[in-house]
């Protein structure tokens, strides 16, 4: 029995001898591959972050690996690998809240980024320094760091890829100072610009990071639902690149929002879950939040003695490592429980300390501050903007010095080119000219037929041979009148609504002596109609007047009329119709066919043509409509004319 005891101890020392043996050359190995890989480093010397990046990634969080990368760089003057163990070692401290490490070794890669004039490199040590900065709710420095990192990349003109990463870094970060101060529309116009890059760069990182923030900013403003949308997509994002802070962060704002939406337990279970993960991460900053938010979680079930321990835990360490957004929560639901436990002095204590610390970060010098540095902000980036287009201008001065000739040469051939379409463009305008002339001669000579003159002057003839001479001067003055208004109008391409309207009544007049004016002429206008301002082309009514009266009234022994309305439309256009109540087209037709001696009407063809032409100046296009009328035993009982002009 003893000696099997010997030999299972004997068997145990042996295997832990192996086993430690086996771990130390584990770890000479790893040492001696890290080793090999600085020494590399040292030969090739990149001077790109994302190289550095990918070659150092596993070993990012060991801070003595990366202390002898800074220690190795340093003796090599080799700036960029320095820079890059610095910086890294600086996310080490940050990430375990010991913010006044983690801002010296930023503060350091900052110095060796600028030592090395690697413009990618500063940008990215003042974005970590804001970070830094806003942790601590230092919002000043914070946004005074991030400021100059936007400065730096958004002024340069070649953009990296790196560049842009920062630029959305900086805009994200911005954003969240602003949510700090409650300024959720500008933090929210921040986050939308950082999103559109991290959407063209494809980094998910920076997806989830905008999509949390865009979500919180929904949250503070009441829109849960939305905010839960938002929340959701960057939780997605964290689980594909498994970054567990995310997972927490996530877990914490969607649990906060089921406490708004009074779903207590499942806040309470989710709540729980992002607090085991921070505490597995040892990351102070996330264990705080979870922690407050798991007591208001609990303090919501009324599980008042464990809202109470997760407070007192969450406050104990916010103000250990000075995070005061933690500590201000803290607070508030502290002096909840005291109330309703009726410890009422408490209650006013802490509550007091809750407004004066939430003041402290709100008050209107830093928002005032915050404003200032906006405007500073713009008008930088303004004068810049000038200061590169006076550079550009001096660039293209120089240009334009040096191509002279090619530019005199290129202004000849242009000026040739012009005028060749200027002689096209003119030839075309005189032909359309030609056209409009031949149709206005057309119309004059539709206008001044010789029937219509011949029939005008016999009429006052007859009243002369008849003694009639008052009636006789009369319609000689309505009828040297229309001729020179005639005259008149075929000079000019249009007149106005209410010269037409005028010459109508004219036209009307005259033709009305033929039918010993039997003739009942009206004329309605609309009132809200300014005939004096609406422009139309000259003697466009008096081939539909003609017609009504030699095809629709001529065969009529008796109750003759005619009737013109204008009005406007909601369209733009003057609507001008003109309703006679005569035998009707059919009828009208029947009778002109039977005659031997027929009439040509070419009247209504050259009016369409003119007012094709008058349209060519408007957007809208004229409308002709010829209605014939009938009555309830489908009796032909006249024609209308409803004709739509385009109007300014």
């Amino acid at each position: 029995m003893k000696t099997k005891k010997r030999l299972y101890r004997l068997s145990f020392l042996i295997a832990l001898c192996f086993l430690t043996t086996y771990s130390g050359l584990a770890q000479e190995l790893d040492l001696k591959s890290f080793y090999k890989k600085v020494d590399s480093i040292l030969i090739e010397r990149p001077n790109k972050p994302a190289i550095l990046d990918s070659v150092f990634y596993k070993v990012k969080s060991d801070t003595i690996k990366l202390s002898y990368l800074a220690h190795k760089s340093h003796q090599e003057d080799y700036l960029e690998g320095e820079w890059f163990a610095l910086n890294s070692l600086g996310n080490c401290f940050r990430n375990i809240s010991d913010y006044d490490q983690s801002i010296d070794l930023y503060s350091k890669a900052l110095s060796t980024a600028k030592q090395s004039k690697n413009l990618e490199m500063e940008v990215i040590s003042l974005n970590m320094l804001g970070v830094v900065y806003r942790r601590m709710d230092a919002i000043r420095s914070a946004l005074d760091y991030h400021k100059q990192a936007l400065d730096l990349a958004e002024n340069t003109r070649n953009k990296t890829l790196g560049l842009k990463r920062s630029i959305a870094v900086s805009q994200n970060s911005m954003g969240n100072i602003y949510l700090a101060l409650k300024q959720y529309d500008l933090a929210l116009i921040q986050f939308y610009k950082s999103l559109a890059i991290e959407e063209e760069l494809d980094n998910k990182l920076g997806l989830a990071i905008n999509n949390h923030n865009i979500g919180y900013a929904k949250e503070k403003t009441g829109l849960y639902k939305e905010a839960l949308e938002y929340y959701n997509k960057s939780l997605k994002y964290n689980y594909q690149i498994e970054s567990e802070i995310g997972i927490v962060i996530c877990f914490n704002s969607i649990g906060k929002v089921y406490i708004y939406q009074n779903k207590f337990k499942e806040a309470n279970t989710i709540i729980k879950d992002a607090l085991q993960r921070a505490i597995a991460e040892n990351d102070q900053f996330y264990i705080a939040i979870s922690y407050v938010n798991y007591g208001l979680s609990e303090l919501k079930l009324n599980n008042l003695d464990a809202a109470k321990t997760n407070l007192t835990h969450g406050l104990e360490i916010a103000k250990q490592f000075n995070l005061k957004s933690s500590e201000i929560e803290a607070y508030k639901y502290l002096s909840e429980i005291y109330e309703i436990t009726g410890q009422y002095n408490e209650a006013l204590d802490t509550f007091r300390k809750h407004v004066t610390l939430d003041e402290s970060l709100t008050n209107e010098r830093n928002i005032q501050y915050v404003n200032d540095l906006i405007i500073k902000y713009e008008t930088e980036k303004k004068n810049n903007q000038i200061k590169e287009l006076a550079s550009e201008n001096e660039i293209v001065k120089l240009r334009l010095e040096k191509n002279k000739r090619t530019l005199l040469l290129s202004l000849l051939g242009a000026s040739l080119v012009f005028i060749t379409l200027y002689v096209l463009y003119r030839q075309r305008q005189l032909k359309n000219e030609k056209k409009i002339l031949t149709l206005e001669q057309d119309m004059l000579r539709n206008q001044m037929n010789p029937h219509f003159i011949f029939n005008s002057l016999n009429s006052i003839k007859l009243y002369i041979i008849n003694n009639e001479k008052e009636n006789a001067v009369y319609y000689l003055n309505k009828f040297s009148k229309l001729i020179r208004k005639i005259l008149i109008a075929s000079t000019e391409k249009d007149i106005s609504l209410e010269d037409e309207i005028e010459n109508m009544s004219l036209y009307m007049n005259i033709e009305n002596i033929r039918f010993s004016n039997e003739i009942d002429y009206q004329e309605k206008i609309d009132k809200n109609l300014n005939t004096s301002s609406i422009k139309v082309p000259s003697l466009i009514l008096q081939p539909f007047l003609e017609n009504a009266i030699w095809h629709g009234l001529s065969a009529k022994t008796q109750n003759k009329k005619i009737e013109l309305v204008a009005k406007k439309t909601q369209d733009g256009h003057v609507e001008i119709t003109i309703t006679d109540n005569g035998i009707g087209r059919l009828a009208s037709e029947k009778i002109r066919n039977e005659k031997k001696i027929k009439r040509q009407s070419v009247g209504l063809n050259i009016t369409k043509a003119r007012l094709e032409n008058f349209s060519k100046d408007f957007k809208e296009d004229y409308h002709i409509e010829i209605i014939d009328l009938y009555d309830d035993q489908n009796i032909a009982m006249g024609t209308q004319v409803v004709l739509s002009i385009p109007i300014k």
